[in-house]
């Protein structure tokens, strides 16, 4: 392929071994946020090696999460970890799947841009994979570049013949590996075992990559006799054995690196100056979680409970409106399906101090949700409603409120009675599920006066979406007669964007996902406003905050 790039662009690429789900995506955004913090123009790119284009038709329990970019992608949820961590903002380029890699391809092909000739892993997909990565050097002085997967699986393997290929290309210098792995604790015998680790190396270097770092997670902190045997073992130096140990917040990971001089290390091997960290405001965030003795309960009505990768945005958008208030957010994972079940369902409420129905997709559990927002309307507990939360919430006030006896979502029913819920227009016609809904930022106006007004203190927002379903304005007026206030709308088509009970001590639902836009040094106002109506509640109900 040649000498890639017109400029000194540095690449790190971060790699997994042993077991999946050991945090390489905390990893790189951890390591990302001290480069960005020593003055570097930095990008991300997160390799997923799996063969559907996006993540999008993928089930939650495949997947986890799918964020949500600006420009209206579907992406993996590390990408969540690279925005809420640094200044950057992602977007569709910032993530490749193997089968948008070979669709690219294959396309190329077929138009005949190949001239007929055989086309292979080696080199096509190859060049097509370091094409993507030097693409992510322009305006970047450091390129941080996650591979998914685990080394050794077969899926993973282009996509590591590449970065092995692509330091002969920009220059050993230019080029730097960090393999993350797990170091087990063995009860039985009392010691931390560092043949998984040995392994995980070895495999890396049949593939002819030898990593510069290596960062070991484990239960506690890296013994120094474990970390010395480890660099023997796997040819690196001491230093260059990073302990990554279970700590109370993911916002503490890139704190233990910098003490462990990580970023200092990698500058080093790249032989650039190393300008002086301002982390004094994580810092002080780091410790105001350390300090939280106060809780607030919280329960989630949701149909994936058990996977709370589902829900990772979510969870971090309620942790920082916390933390900047004082409590630490307890989330109660609530079964929709449960609740449906249940012979005396509010029993499952007792003493939370607030509800929250997120977004989702299907029928399967929606009658539980409605009765979490049926109790928690009529019993004036805070309430915030995300997504198919909103259209849930309009859906209960529809039936047990206006009147509308059957009142539902064409999602659920394709001939209801009365379908408050309706498709978007022109999506009738729609027969690709991939990529089809209504994605990225939107313009919201808001209405003075409200409440979501109030919290946002602006006449006009943009927020993110992921919905294929909107509220029918034909039952607008009969529904905000009875008192549903419709505060928010896109007004280019007239879409309602939020809806609100003036009476309620919260209540307020959205159409778009703003947990997809809160940070940890800056919460969302939506979710610092319902956890602070929450600790309010709990306070007048004798709770814990």
């Amino acid at each position: 392929m040649g000498q890639l790039g017109t400029r000194n662009v540095k690449y790190v690429f971060i790699t997994g071994g042993v077991v999946s789900s050991l945090g390489k995506g905390i990893a790189s955004a951890s390591l990302g946020l001290l480069l960005e913090r020593r003055g570097y123009r930095i990008n991300f790119l997160k390799f997923d090696p799996y063969i559907n284009v996006d993540p999008g038709t993928m089930n939650p329990y495949q997947h986890g999460e799918v964020y949500v970019t600006e420009d209206g992608s579907e992406t993996d949820l590390d990408l969540g970890h690279y925005e809420r961590f640094t200044r950057l903002t992602m977007g569709r380029e910032n993530n490749y799947t193997t089968g948008r890699i070979y669709y690219d391809v294959i396309t190329r092909e077929r138009s005949g841009e190949y001239l007929g000739g055989t086309v292979q892993i080696v080199p096509h997909i190859t060049n097509e994979i370091k094409s993507v990565i030097q693409n992510r050097g322009h305006n970047a002085d450091i390129v941080l570049c996650e591979i998914g997967g685990t080394v050794g699986d077969i899926e993973s393997l282009p996509f590591l013949e590449t970065i092995r290929q692509f330091s002969r290309d920009v220059g050993k210098d230019n080029v730097a590996y960090v393999h993350l792995t797990l170091v087990p604790y063995v009860r039985a015998s009392c010691e931390l075992k560092t043949k998984p680790t040995q392994h995980s190396v070895h495999k890396l270097r049949e593939i002819g990559i030898s990593p510069n770092v290596i960062i070991c997670r484990t239960e506690e902190d890296l013994p120094e006799d474990v970390r010395q045997k480890i660099a023997l073992f796997c040819d690196v130096d001491p230093e260059a054995v990073i302990s990554a140990p279970d700590v109370p917040s993911i916002y503490q990971v890139p704190l233990e690196f910098h003490h462990q001089r990580l970023d200092a290390l990698l500058l080093k091997h790249f032989r650039l100056p190393t300008p002086r960290v301002g982390m004094k405001d994580w810092v002080d965030l780091v410790n105001r979680f350390r300090k939280i003795h106060k809780t607030v309960p919280i329960g989630i009505v949701g149909k994936y409970v058990d996977l709370q990768d589902s829900y990772k945005s979510l969870i971090e958008a309620l942790q920082h409106a916390g933390v900047k208030q004082g409590v630490k957010v307890k989330i109660h994972w609530l079964d929709s399906e449960e609740i449906e079940a249940a012979e005396e369902p509010s029993g499952l409420f007792s003493g939370l101090a607030g509800i929250l129905v997120p977004g989702g997709f299907g029928a399967r559990g929606i009658e539980g949700k409605m009765i979490a927002v049926r109790h928690a309307r009529e019993r004036k507990i805070p309430f915030l409603g995300i997504c198919l939360g909103m259209q849930l919430a309009v859906i209960e006030f529809a039936r047990n409120v206006v009147g509308l006896r059957g009142a539902t979502s064409r999602e659920f029913d394709p001939n209801p009675p009365y379908a408050v819920i309706d498709l978007l227009p022109g999506q009738a016609e729609q027969k690709d599920m991939g990529g089809s809904m209504r994605l990225g930022a939107f313009d919201v106006d808001l209405k003075p006066g409200t409440r979501i007004h109030g919290l946002y203190k602006s006449d006009r927002i943009r927020e993110r979406h992921r919905h294929r379903y909107e509220v029918n304005g034909e039952y607008q007026k009969a529904m905000e007669e009875k008192g549903l206030l419709v505060s928010g709308t896109y007004s280019e088509r007239r879409l309602v964007e939020t809806v609100e009970l003036p009476d309620h001590p919260f209540f307020v639902a959205s159409q778009f996902h703003p947990e997809f836009r809160s940070r940890p040094l800056k919460p969302h106002p939506l979710f610092l406003g319902f956890v602070q109506a929450s600790v309010s509640s709990a306070r007048e109900t004798g709770g814990k905050a």
